[in-house]
């Protein structure tokens, strides 16, 4: 009998300590548990607010530039940017001023050599430049050829390339400038996304924007715009019928692939690129076949289409601010395009 009551005592000592084992447990899981709920909501929060607020303020992003960092050798950029001149135009509406138009002048507006954004009304404290026309995607060929037509009468002879871009559109300068280093600014060319159809010699995509150099700006206002040969000065699609001006004033539409042949200017934006989020008609019309995954981009890719204020933010970052420790480009070693004849001696 005491056997047996020793060994029952034993089990309810047991059955106590393990029961007040488990409770514990079962506290420390629901209060873990609670924390991770709320770490989860907290984040889950402050991530849609971010997202879903396009208008989010971005002073500390603006800032960035206060903070150069010393690592940062930009005597070949700065170089470059003396030689190859680029006054950058942008095509706006008075409605994206203070989203669209201040995201590019915040952002890769500022490294062109001469920056002006263009609209159907003139805002002076942006500042934009009023032109002669109306808002709506009939007239985009008026406001196109008329930005043109200013700058070559007030820029015309200050800067090599003429860049033309949507409010939408984002721009490596740095890399355009690095392309047309191989190119001559007193050739009649130039340069975007090409596609194959309507124009025998292809046209460029507008939003992906397109580049003149400056003999050919020249002989489109002078020629086209006002001589001989007509180029139509309102409604059609803008860059279809820019392209058939150019075709018609002896213009090249050049190649912008690198030597790998890879595309450096995009209509759409990376995500759609590297995922292949294309729609039919693209695969039709290009000029060459898109690719989709690390292959459908240049690593010295220039542009990019639809892109939001936040994108344009956070290709800044990326591009300019973001590095991984202990991988160091070495430029002497970088070769991507090909130099034409001219500028080889």
């Amino acid at each position: 009998m005491t056997l047996t009551f020793g060994v029952c005592k034993h089990c309810r000592i047991s059955r106590k300590m393990s029961f007040s084992a488990t409770r514990r447990i079962h506290r420390y899981l629901f209060v873990s548990g609670c924390v991770i709920f709320c770490s989860c909501v907290l984040f889950l929060d402050n991530y849609n607010r971010l997202v879903a607020n396009e208008k989010y303020e971005v002073n500390d992003v603006n800032e960035m530039d206060r903070y150069r960092e010393s690592d940062v050798n930009e005597v070949i950029a700065n170089e470059l940017s003396k030689k190859v001149r680029i006054l950058c135009w942008i095509m706006t509406t008075p409605t994206n001023l203070d989203r669209k138009a201040k995201a590019v002048k915040e952002t890769w507006g500022q490294r062109c050599n001469k920056v002006l954004f263009f609209s159907s009304e003139t805002n002076a404290s942006f500042p934009t430049i009023g032109l002669n026309t109306t808002e709506g995607r009939q007239h985009l060929t008026a406001k196109t050829v008329q930005a043109f037509r200013y700058c070559f009468e007030h820029y015309g002879t200050q800067f090599d390339w003429f860049l033309k871009a949507d409010d939408d559109t984002y721009m490596i300068v740095e890399n355009l400038r690095y392309f047309l280093s191989h190119h001559d600014p007193n050739s009649l060319q130039y340069f975007g996304h090409k596609f194959k159809v309507i124009v025998k010699q292809g046209y460029f995509s507008g939003g992906a924007g397109y580049i003149l150099s400056r003999k050919a700006l020249e002989l489109f206002v002078t020629k086209g715009l006002s001589g001989a040969v007509k180029c139509r000065q309102d409604g059609g699609a803008e860059d279809a019928e820019i392209g058939k001006c150019m075709e018609n004033l002896g213009i090249k539409a050049g190649d912008s692939q690198d030597i790998y042949g890879k595309e450096t200017f995009h209509p759409f934006n990376p995500s759609a690129h590297l995922r292949g989020l294309y729609p039919p008609w693209f695969y039709r019309n290009a000029a060459n076949y898109p690719k989709k995954g690390i292959g459908c981009c240049s690593d010295y890719s220039i542009s990019f289409h639809y892109m939001t204020p936040a994108d344009m933010y956070v290709m800044d970052y990326l591009i300019y601010h973001l590095r991984p420790y202990g991988l160091i480009q070495d430029v002497r070693k970088t070769r991507s395009f090909k130099m034409v004849e001219s500028l080889k001696k």
